[in-house]
């Protein structure tokens, strides 16, 4: 599977859900997903579709984003997917 081929049914068999009640929350954790490995990675659509090994990232994030809904993992340390997103989006560096 190509990692721009990627839909929410793709996820919802990852994570082994067979309800329909998360569909919005799911679509929105893919898009995140995707978002957050095209930030890191830096390369366009074309190229990211010949690394099978990012559609595998992607639904691994996914799973992280669902299982973990909270922003912290305890009450002293941000989830780091958040926290890289966050940074990536970051416009008050001071660089």
């Amino acid at each position: 599977m190509k990692f721009s081929k990627i839909k929410v049914d793709d996820v919802k068999k990852y994570l082994r859900i067979t309800e329909d009640d998360d569909d919005n929350l799911l679509e929105l954790i893919l898009k995140s997903a995707k978002s957050y490995i095209k930030g890191q990675v830096g390369i366009d659509d074309t190229e990211i579709d010949t690394y099978p090994d990012l559609t595998v990232a992607v639904l691994i994030i996914c799973q992280d984003l669902y299982d973990n809904r909270s922003v912290y993992v305890d009450k002293n340390n941000l989830n780091r997917t958040v926290d890289n997103i966050i940074f990536m989006h970051r416009g008050n560096l001071i660089g």
